[in-house]
Protein backbone atom coordinates (compact mmCIF):
# COMPACT_ATOMS: atom_id res chain seq x y z
CA UNK A 1 0.00 0.00 0.00
CA UNK A 2 1.55 3.43 -0.81
CA UNK A 3 2.07 5.91 1.97
CA UNK A 4 -0.23 8.83 2.43
CA UNK A 5 1.05 12.05 1.91
CA UNK A 6 2.44 13.92 4.80
CA UNK A 7 2.16 17.37 5.29
CA UNK A 8 4.38 20.17 7.27
CA UNK A 9 1.91 23.29 8.51
CA UNK A 10 3.31 26.25 7.88
CA UNK A 11 1.80 29.42 10.03
CA UNK A 12 3.34 32.98 9.99
CA UNK A 13 1.75 34.92 13.22
CA UNK A 14 2.13 37.90 14.90
CA UNK A 15 -0.35 39.22 17.97
CA UNK A 16 -2.20 36.32 16.59
CA UNK A 17 -3.56 35.33 20.25
CA UNK A 18 -7.52 35.83 19.23
CA UNK A 19 -7.60 33.59 16.16
CA UNK A 20 -4.95 31.02 16.50
CA UNK A 21 -6.88 28.54 18.68
CA UNK A 22 -9.30 28.20 15.64
CA UNK A 23 -6.76 27.78 12.78
CA UNK A 24 -4.99 25.30 15.39
CA UNK A 25 -8.07 23.23 16.19
CA UNK A 26 -9.48 22.61 12.65
CA UNK A 27 -5.94 20.85 11.87
CA UNK A 28 -6.93 18.39 14.70
CA UNK A 29 -8.92 15.36 12.40
CA UNK A 30 -5.93 15.87 10.17
CA UNK A 31 -3.20 15.17 13.07
CA UNK A 32 -5.24 12.01 13.95
CA UNK A 33 -5.95 10.89 10.67
CA UNK A 34 -1.98 11.16 9.99
CA UNK A 35 -2.23 13.14 6.85
CA UNK A 36 -0.50 16.61 9.27
CA UNK A 37 2.39 15.54 10.61
CA UNK A 38 3.80 18.53 12.01
CA UNK A 39 2.43 22.27 12.09
CA UNK A 40 4.97 25.14 12.40
CA UNK A 41 4.26 28.46 13.84
CA UNK A 42 6.66 31.07 12.54
CA UNK A 43 6.83 34.16 14.99
CA UNK A 44 7.16 37.72 14.27
CA UNK A 45 8.17 38.26 17.44
CA UNK A 46 4.34 39.22 18.83
CA UNK A 47 3.94 40.66 22.14
CA UNK A 48 0.61 38.59 23.36
CA UNK A 49 0.00 35.16 24.11
CA UNK A 50 0.72 33.55 20.18
CA UNK A 51 3.93 31.78 21.44
CA UNK A 52 2.13 30.29 24.92
CA UNK A 53 -0.75 28.94 22.80
CA UNK A 54 1.43 27.23 19.78
CA UNK A 55 3.63 25.83 22.47
CA UNK A 56 0.62 24.84 24.38
CA UNK A 57 -0.89 22.79 21.18
CA UNK A 58 2.44 21.02 20.45
CA UNK A 59 3.60 23.25 17.76
CA UNK A 60 6.92 24.02 16.78
CA UNK A 61 7.97 27.77 17.25
CA UNK A 62 10.49 29.23 15.33
CA UNK A 63 11.35 33.26 15.97
CA UNK A 64 11.77 35.58 13.31
CA UNK A 65 11.71 39.85 12.15
CA UNK A 66 8.02 40.22 11.14
CA UNK A 67 8.15 39.36 7.30
CA UNK A 68 5.81 37.40 6.39
CA UNK A 69 7.15 36.18 3.30
CA UNK A 70 10.66 35.54 5.31
CA UNK A 71 8.43 33.82 8.14
CA UNK A 72 6.67 31.73 5.21
CA UNK A 73 10.38 30.20 4.10
CA UNK A 74 11.70 30.38 7.50
CA UNK A 75 9.19 27.97 8.07
CA UNK A 76 9.47 25.97 4.92
CA UNK A 77 12.94 25.34 5.46
CA UNK A 78 12.33 24.01 9.11
CA UNK A 79 10.16 21.40 7.86
CA UNK A 80 10.52 17.58 7.41
CA UNK A 81 7.63 16.20 5.17
CA UNK A 82 7.52 16.26 1.38
CA UNK A 83 4.08 18.30 1.32
CA UNK A 84 3.33 22.09 2.88
CA UNK A 85 0.73 23.50 3.81
CA UNK A 86 0.90 27.49 4.23
CA UNK A 87 -1.99 29.11 6.14
CA UNK A 88 -2.93 32.62 7.95
CA UNK A 89 -3.28 32.64 11.31
CA UNK A 90 -6.70 33.67 11.45
CA UNK A 91 -8.17 30.95 8.57
CA UNK A 92 -9.70 27.91 9.51
CA UNK A 93 -10.23 25.16 7.02
CA UNK A 94 -13.57 23.61 7.11
CA UNK A 95 -14.26 20.13 8.48
CA UNK A 96 -13.39 17.76 5.92
CA UNK A 97 -10.93 19.26 3.90
CA UNK A 98 -7.84 16.48 4.66
CA UNK A 99 -9.87 14.17 2.57
CA UNK A 100 -9.80 16.41 -0.72
CA UNK A 101 -6.36 17.80 -0.08
CA UNK A 102 -5.43 13.79 0.17
CA UNK A 103 -6.54 12.97 -3.05
CA UNK A 104 -5.02 15.61 -4.63
CA UNK A 105 -1.87 15.45 -3.55
CA UNK A 106 -2.30 11.46 -4.65
CA UNK A 107 -2.96 13.13 -7.85
CA UNK A 108 -0.04 15.30 -8.15
CA UNK A 109 2.34 12.48 -6.56
CA UNK A 110 1.15 10.20 -9.10
CA UNK A 111 1.82 12.57 -12.24
CA UNK A 112 -1.81 12.31 -13.18
CA UNK A 113 -2.40 16.63 -12.96
CA UNK A 114 -0.99 19.38 -13.89
CA UNK A 115 -1.57 21.06 -11.13
CA UNK A 116 1.24 21.82 -9.00
CA UNK A 117 -0.36 23.62 -5.70
CA UNK A 118 -3.88 23.82 -4.37
CA UNK A 119 -5.70 26.44 -2.35
CA UNK A 120 -9.44 26.57 -0.92
CA UNK A 121 -12.23 28.42 -1.58
CA UNK A 122 -12.78 31.52 0.35
CA UNK A 123 -15.18 32.21 2.77
CA UNK A 124 -15.69 34.61 5.46
CA UNK A 125 -17.19 33.99 9.13
CA UNK A 126 -19.79 36.72 8.89
CA UNK A 127 -23.66 36.91 7.58
CA UNK A 128 -25.00 39.28 5.35
CA UNK A 129 -25.14 40.48 1.68
CA UNK A 130 -21.81 41.87 1.71
CA UNK A 131 -19.48 39.22 2.92
CA UNK A 132 -21.23 36.77 0.31
CA UNK A 133 -20.64 39.79 -2.35
CA UNK A 134 -16.83 39.38 -1.25
CA UNK A 135 -16.92 35.60 -1.83
CA UNK A 136 -18.44 36.12 -5.07
CA UNK A 137 -15.55 38.36 -6.07
CA UNK A 138 -13.30 35.81 -4.53
CA UNK A 139 -14.37 32.87 -7.19
CA UNK A 140 -14.92 35.37 -10.10
CA UNK A 141 -10.80 36.76 -9.52
CA UNK A 142 -9.96 32.73 -9.52
CA UNK A 143 -12.12 31.28 -12.31
CA UNK A 144 -11.02 34.51 -14.68
CA UNK A 145 -7.15 34.86 -13.51
CA UNK A 146 -6.66 32.15 -11.64
CA UNK A 147 -5.07 33.65 -8.74
CA UNK A 148 -6.24 32.79 -5.23
CA UNK A 149 -4.77 34.86 -2.28
CA UNK A 150 -2.67 33.99 0.71
CA UNK A 151 -5.68 33.65 2.96
CA UNK A 152 -7.03 31.01 1.11
CA UNK A 153 -4.09 28.78 2.29
CA UNK A 154 -1.47 26.98 -0.02
CA UNK A 155 -1.05 23.44 -0.35
CA UNK A 156 2.19 22.39 -2.55
CA UNK A 157 5.13 19.74 -2.56
CA UNK A 158 8.13 20.56 -1.05
CA UNK A 159 9.63 20.05 -5.08
CA UNK A 160 7.39 22.27 -6.72
CA UNK A 161 7.90 24.97 -4.29
CA UNK A 162 11.64 24.81 -4.55
CA UNK A 163 11.30 24.60 -7.99
CA UNK A 164 9.26 27.63 -7.90
CA UNK A 165 11.87 29.81 -5.63
CA UNK A 166 10.14 29.89 -2.32
CA UNK A 167 8.40 32.85 -0.92
CA UNK A 168 10.33 35.87 -0.75
CA UNK A 169 10.93 38.17 2.05
CA UNK A 170 8.03 40.88 1.15
CA UNK A 171 6.34 41.93 3.72
CA UNK A 172 3.11 41.97 1.53
CA UNK A 173 1.35 40.09 -1.45
CA UNK A 174 3.88 37.68 -0.79
CA UNK A 175 1.24 35.45 -1.52
CA UNK A 176 0.28 36.91 -5.12
CA UNK A 177 4.76 37.03 -5.89
CA UNK A 178 4.77 32.86 -5.36
CA UNK A 179 1.52 32.32 -7.38
CA UNK A 180 2.93 34.10 -10.24
CA UNK A 181 5.77 31.64 -10.31
CA UNK A 182 4.45 28.39 -9.63
CA UNK A 183 1.87 29.10 -12.58
CA UNK A 184 -1.55 30.63 -11.80
CA UNK A 185 -3.26 27.78 -14.26
CA UNK A 186 -0.93 25.22 -12.39
CA UNK A 187 -2.61 26.03 -8.85
CA UNK A 188 -6.05 24.14 -8.74
CA UNK A 189 -9.04 25.34 -6.37
CA UNK A 190 -10.44 22.69 -4.06
CA UNK A 191 -14.29 22.84 -2.74
CA UNK A 192 -13.50 22.69 0.80
CA UNK A 193 -13.53 26.27 2.26
CA UNK A 194 -10.67 27.99 4.02
CA UNK A 195 -12.99 30.55 6.59
CA UNK A 196 -10.95 33.69 6.90
CA UNK A 197 -11.88 35.94 10.03
CA UNK A 198 -14.35 38.87 8.54
CA UNK A 199 -12.76 41.40 11.82
CA UNK A 200 -10.99 44.06 9.62
CA UNK A 201 -13.87 43.66 6.46
CA UNK A 202 -16.59 44.51 9.63
CA UNK A 203 -14.05 47.54 11.15
CA UNK A 204 -12.83 48.97 7.64
CA UNK A 205 -15.57 48.12 5.02
CA UNK A 206 -16.24 45.43 2.76
CA UNK A 207 -16.07 48.05 0.05
CA UNK A 208 -12.70 49.22 0.98
CA UNK A 209 -11.74 45.42 2.04
CA UNK A 210 -12.91 44.53 -1.97
CA UNK A 211 -10.97 47.19 -3.35
CA UNK A 212 -7.70 46.36 -1.38
CA UNK A 213 -8.00 42.85 -2.58
CA UNK A 214 -7.86 44.02 -6.17
CA UNK A 215 -4.35 46.07 -6.06
CA UNK A 216 -2.25 43.77 -6.95
CA UNK A 217 -4.22 42.92 -10.00
CA UNK A 218 -4.22 46.38 -11.22
CA UNK A 219 -0.82 47.28 -10.07
CA UNK A 220 0.70 43.99 -10.32
CA UNK A 221 4.21 45.77 -10.30
CA UNK A 222 4.41 48.02 -7.39
CA UNK A 223 4.89 45.09 -4.62
CA UNK A 224 8.25 46.17 -2.65
CA UNK A 225 10.16 44.32 -0.72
Amino acid sequence: MAQKPMISVIIPTLNAEASLPATLTALVPAALEGVVREVIVVDGGSTDHTGMIADHAGADLITTPANRGAQMRAGAHAARHPWLLFLYPDTVLEAGWEREADNFMERVDRGSTRCRAAAFRYALDDEGFAPRTLEGIARLRCALLHMPYGDQGLLISRRHYDEAGGHRPLTAREDVDLIRRIGPRRVRVLSARAISDATRYRRDGYMRGALGNLAPQLAPRAMRT
